[in-house]
């Protein structure tokens, strides 16, 4: 998994798993592993899956031409509301692009660094599936 700094400001993890490598083969797979460690976790709260490929696509706009789908797992891990600036960096969303060989998994780092460990372990957990 890697740590990069996206658009200059945006912690963001990544990590690419060639489908020949993990036992989980199609995007809607990869979505209902993430959707069943949310509903696991003690705090986690499922909220959407965003079909950001087919919107994205309905507007004409641009897309990886290499890109065969990309979805978000929305979720919130908020169990405290300690001010109003909170809402700013909640729900959290995994990504999850497809291609013809690898999948995609990012997501932005959580404001709270325990939350973001438990993140990083879903998205590493699929290499041992």
């Amino acid at each position: 998994m890697e740590k990069s700094i996206f658009m200059d400001k945006y912690p963001i993890y990544s990590m690419e798993l060639k489908k020949d490598e993990i036992s989980l083969k199609t995007t809607k797979e990869l979505v209902e592993y993430f959707i069943q460690n949310i509903e696991k976790h003690p705090v986690a709260t499922n909220i959407a899956v965003f079909d950001h490929f087919t919107h994205t696509k309905k507007l004409d706009g641009k897309i990886d031409v290499k890109m065969l789908d990309a979805q978000n797992v929305i979720f919130c891990f908020g169990a405290a509301l300690p001010n109003s600036k909170i809402l700013a960096a909640r729900p959290r969303s995994i990504g999850i692009s497809e291609y013809e060989d690898k999948f995609n998994i990012d997501f932005i780092e959580a404001p709270n660094e325990k939350l973001t460990i438990v993140m990083r372990e879903w998205v590493l957990d699929l290499t041992s599936l």
